[in-house]
């Protein structure tokens, strides 16, 4: 049975899409059988891996609202399977809001193919609200990419104030799964500070590789496709592969 790890970190810009897109793809080129489950309007995982948004038929948002079957809206890339977002996903929460069991929807969607999987990734929208509520139900655990900057530890604080509100009301076994450091400039000593500052609120849960701040990182989703295949030789490119190799070394 696989394991389920939201990507998740309330502020924006900090390296959630990338991270999703790009250890989804480097953990298939290690021979995992992953998933990636695109829970964001902005569909940008979606298109990330080289799916066309607008040739869509059927997305997350048809599996959690109008009970598509699961396997019958995942697509399959070579850089592994996604369950692809859409813009509709935007009024999600609103419409979830009126159903029944409106936390548990998508973890009943993936729960029907989560045999199929060693790991399914959910890149989460950048807000603490309902969608993310419904990530955060159906994960095992949260990945959480940082950016090196003093405002990400501003934000560390709100996250960990939700993710206990669901560990005590909807979800008992969420637990942090990794932290990643995004955006590291070793040029600067503010970075390393940061860094020390979150190893030390999260000992024994940051990745050891740090993602640096990489312009090949920038220009891949421009050409639906993961850094990893874009320019695999890119430090971004490298890290990711770092990462994903501890990774699956957890799983």
């Amino acid at each position: 049975m696989g394991k389920i790890v939201a990507v998740v970190n309330q502020k924006g810009g900090v390296g959630k899409t990338t991270s999703a897109v790009n250890l989804t793809a480097a953990l298939h080129d290690l021979g995992l059988r992953v998933l990636l489950c695109d829970f964001d309007p902005q569909a940008n995982a979606t298109s990330g891996l080289g799916i066309e948004k607008k040739k869509v038929k059927k997305t997350v948002y048809d599996a959690i609202i109008n009970g598509v079957p699961t396997q019958e809206a995942i697509v399959h890339t070579k850089f592994g399977d996604v369950l692809p977002a859409s813009a509709d996903l935007a009024g999600a929460g609103v419409e979830l809001v009126t159903m029944e069991n409106p936390h548990y929807r998508l973890s009943e969607t993936l729960k029907a193919v989560k045999a199929d999987y060693d790991l399914i990734l959910i890149d989460c929208p950048p807000s603490l609200e309902m969608l993310t509520l419904n990530a955060l139900a159906a994960a095992d655990g949260i990945l959480v990419p940082v950016q090196c900057e003093y405002y990400a530890l501003e934000g560390l604080s709100d996250l960990m104030s939700t993710m206990r509100m669901v560990k005590r009301r909807i979800n008992p076994d969420l637990e942090i799964f990794r932290v990643i450091l995004t955006m590291y400039d070793g040029r600067t000593n503010f970075c390393a500070q940061v860094a020390q500052e979150v190893r030390r609120h999260f000992p024994g849960k940051v990745c050891s590789e740090v993602v640096p701040r990489n312009i090949r990182l920038a220009e891949a989703p421009s050409h639906g496709l993961p850094v990893t295949v874009y320019d695999r030789t890119s430090r971004g490119a490298l890290a990711y592969k770092a990462i994903a190799e501890e990774l699956k070394g957890k799983l």
